[in-house]
């Protein structure tokens, strides 16, 4: 029987792997990475983020497409930790966004669960079901598809 490896990364692997910094950064942490599968990405939402100079005045709330965002930085994470891109120049685009659903808002003070799981994956273009809690409560939902921009040997 072949044991699964489960993987965390923290602020500095995952810097490692994605591109992104701040204020674009949109994960701390990524949890029970599963390599090629499904990870858990960990967002602690504070007030000082620049978006909620402006989304909006006085009733801040985390931008949707920021969540989503997020949640495809999760998945960009497991798909690093899943092809050892560490240091490795990945880049990812999006392709698609289906079925995206917004049920809670997010505000400051909220530790967002970013949970995303491989439906398609291997080559270049994968596709994810994503799923945003805020405790027991959902946030967000969609599915989305992603190409990896592998870099040349």
């Amino acid at each position: 029987m072949t044991e699964t490896r489960v993987v965390d990364a923290d602020i500095q692997l995952i810097q490692r792997i994605i591109p992104h910094r701040y204020p674009f950064l949109l994960v701390d942490r990524v949890t029970r990475i599963v390599p090629n599968e499904s990870a858990v990405g960990i967002k602690n939402v504070t007030f000082n983020e620049p978006h909620f100079q402006g989304h909006f005045p006085g009733t801040p709330i985390m931008p949707g497409v920021t969540i989503i965002e997020a949640m495809a930085q999760t998945a960009a994470v497991m798909v690093g930790v899943s092809l050892d891109m560490a240091d490795k120049d990945l880049l990812v685009y999006f392709m698609g966004i289906d079925k995206c659903k917004f049920r809670r808002k997010v505000v400051p003070g909220d530790v967002l669960e970013l949970h995303v799981r491989a439906t398609r994956g291997g080559s270049k273009v994968w596709k994810f079901e994503g799923l945003a809690k805020v405790g027991d409560e959902m946030a967000a939902q969609a599915e989305f598809t992603a190409m990896m921009d592998l870099p040349q040997e």
